[in-house]
């Protein structure tokens, strides 16, 4: 028996139940359908999260604070800051380097007539805005000037802005921090991105104003302590040699031993895109294993119904043995059935999961949306496992069919 052959077998015997083997196909018509639908949920977060980052800047390397020890005990990372702002400076002249922007962090509260809001407040530099690609959306955003003479001007987040002046304009208008009143300057345009997290939940003023009339950051031999310095290079090429000459510098200046470890963090953006990469990879994966599940249980109703197939056919395959057909054409007529079940069911689920994906598109989740991309590679991943299943789960009912004693089946009531 041919391959078309049997296939023509398998659909004449299957649409002799209609209703049995399209209820049947459903279980792997839901498998297929949920497997496409959460695995391009999960590859379009991933997707989103590298956007998102890169969205940070370009090239930029992140050094925060490491691990210090204080009376030979060793401190929680971040627990004690251990970058200044001497150290900003003198990375400004390495070899590589575009731009260094040393950032402060604290809270803060902020009210203006009755809004009062518990906010994050960063004290930064005007190539704090150059190294994250930040724009003003209205105003002006801050200069070397403010920087110089501790001004109490601000720059609000788009969020900030929107809460505080939900119909006027900001710019002009005074704020209180902490009870200290600040000049806004600028909003800024929006960025995107979720949480708490967001610059544009954020307020940015200079970084002497933050360190000397905000927070005070304290000290760190003796020179004024920075929450992270944000460096730029010059290319992504030269990212391990600008790492490498800031890992220098530093040891060199917090005059650390040969057998000392860092007390400071480096981290590219290189880095954080690929732990995303990992992260939402094994959470695509996971999604897609428990999808796959319900595929398995669509190839347990095959087996079953097949099983009850040849139960019911006995004496036909009795008959079909007696006129000449051998053991191989009655394994491949019902292994074509199962097949064919799982194929369809497939292809149908195939469909109803990419429309499942457009469907769920823009669907709001916290502060973002749900963007799945559906790509080739994990449709024909789902329709393999869908064809793997029926051949998996047929082969035993086939089998059985095809071991019939001829005699013994003509015989069967």
């Amino acid at each position: 028996m041919s391959a078309v052959e049997a296939f023509r077998t398998a659909l004449s015997s299957l649409a002799a139940n209609k209703m049995r083997s399209a209820l049947t196909m459903l279980g792997v018509i839901i498998g297929v359908a949920s497997v496409i639908a959460l695995m391009s949920i999960g590859r379009g977060t991933q997707v989103a999260i590298r956007s998102q980052i890169e969205r940070i800047g370009t090239n930029l390397i992140f050094v925060t604070p490491g691990v210090v020890r204080v009376g030979g005990v060793a401190q929680a990372p971040g627990s004690t800051s251990t970058l200044t702002r001497e150290d900003a400076q003198a990375l400004q002249d390495l070899p590589g380097v575009v731009a260094v922007a040393p950032v402060f962090q604290t809270s803060a509260q902020i009210v203006y007539q009755r809004s009062n809001l518990r906010i994050q407040v960063y004290g930064v530099t005007p190539e704090f805005f150059a190294v994250r690609g930040l724009e003003a959306a209205d105003g002006d955003l801050l200069s070397q000037t403010h920087v110089e003479t501790g001004m109490a001007v601000a720059v609000l987040g788009a969020n900030v802005a929107a809460q505080l002046f939900p119909e006027g304009d900001p710019v002009g208008q005074f704020i209180r921090l902490n009870n200290i009143p600040f000049r806004v300057i600028g909003v800024l345009a929006p960025v995107g991105g979720t949480g708490f997290g967001s610059l544009d939940n954020q307020v940015f003023v200079p970084l002497s104003t933050a360190t000397q009339r905000l927070a005070r950051g304290g000290q760190f031999r003796g020179s004024e302590v920075v929450s992270q310095i944000l460096v730029q290079a010059d290319g992504a090429d030269r990212m391990p040699a600008v790492m490498e000459a800031i890992r220098g510098v530093l040891r060199e200046r917090h005059r650390l031993l040969d057998g000392d470890d860092d007390d400071f963090t480096l981290v590219s953006q290189q880095d954080l895109i690929q732990t995303s990469a990992q992260i939402t990879g094994t959470l695509t994966l996971f999604l897609g294993a428990i999808a796959a599940i319900s595929l398995i249980v669509g190839g347990i109703g095959i087996m079953n119904i097949m099983l009850v197939s040849v139960t019911e056919r006995t004496r036909e395959i009795g008959l079909r043995k007696a006129v000449g057909a051998r053991r191989r054409d009655i394994l491949m007529q019902f292994l074509s059935e199962a097949v064919t079940l799982s194929g369809l069911g497939g292809l149908v689920g195939v469909g109803i999961g990419i429309g499942a994906a457009h469907l769920i598109r823009g669907i709001p989740v916290g502060a973002g949306t749900l963007r799945p991309v559906v790509q080739g590679d994990v449709i024909a991943l789902a329709l393999l496992f869908a064809v793997a299943v029926g051949v998996f789960f047929g082969i035993y009912p086939a089998i059985r069919a095809a071991a019939l004693n001829p005699i013994e089946a003509l015989r069967y009531e």
